[in-house]
């Protein structure tokens, strides 16, 4: 068995790409396009005084509200070029949290496991993990550019 799928059954709920399926997916989303090469990113979030700004390696994405930013930052960090982001802004705070927490999780374990390899091994067995993750996500999916409004104003059937 390798790392990837260890880890994975550590975190049958809090797995990253379970969250994003069953919590993110599951409502109304809209998709965000990042325009970045899949692999891991360097990831930087700056308050200006124009508003939030999420720097991707030499990008910079501009963002309406800091948990938004801290949402947007989770996929970027791992090389997601296509994400859903919840239509509905109070619950991208909550979400925000639970994905941080989970992305947190799996590098303790993994640098927990990883730490008798030598600095190759582990880039290598990082670069796998960080693939799985967005293969999972890519194949998930981040929905329509525009989340769908139902036009009938009809209160009954």
């Amino acid at each position: 068995m390798n790392v990837t799928d260890f880890i994975k059954e550590q975190f049958v709920d809090d797995w990253l790409t379970t969250i994003y399926r069953e919590k993110i997916r599951t409502q109304r989303t809209r998709a965000f396009r990042f325009g970045i090469e899949p692999r891991e990113q360097s990831v930087e979030i700056f308050q200006t005084l124009l508003g939030v700004e999420l720097k991707v390696g030499n990008k910079k994405v501009s963002c309406p509200d800091f948990s938004t930013a801290r949402y947007l930052s989770i996929f970027a960090r791992i090389g997601c070029d296509e994400v859903a982001i919840p239509y509905d802004i109070t619950k991208i705070s909550t979400l925000a949290d639970e994905l941080e927490s989970s992305w947190q999780k799996i590098l303790l374990l993994f640098f927990d496991l990883t730490t008798e390899k030598s600095a190759a091994t582990r880039g290598k067995l990082k670069a796998s993990l960080l693939k799985n993750i967005r293969s999972d996500l890519k194949e998930i999916g981040a929905g329509a550019l525009t989340p769908e409004f139902r036009q009938s104003t009809k209160q009954r059937s």
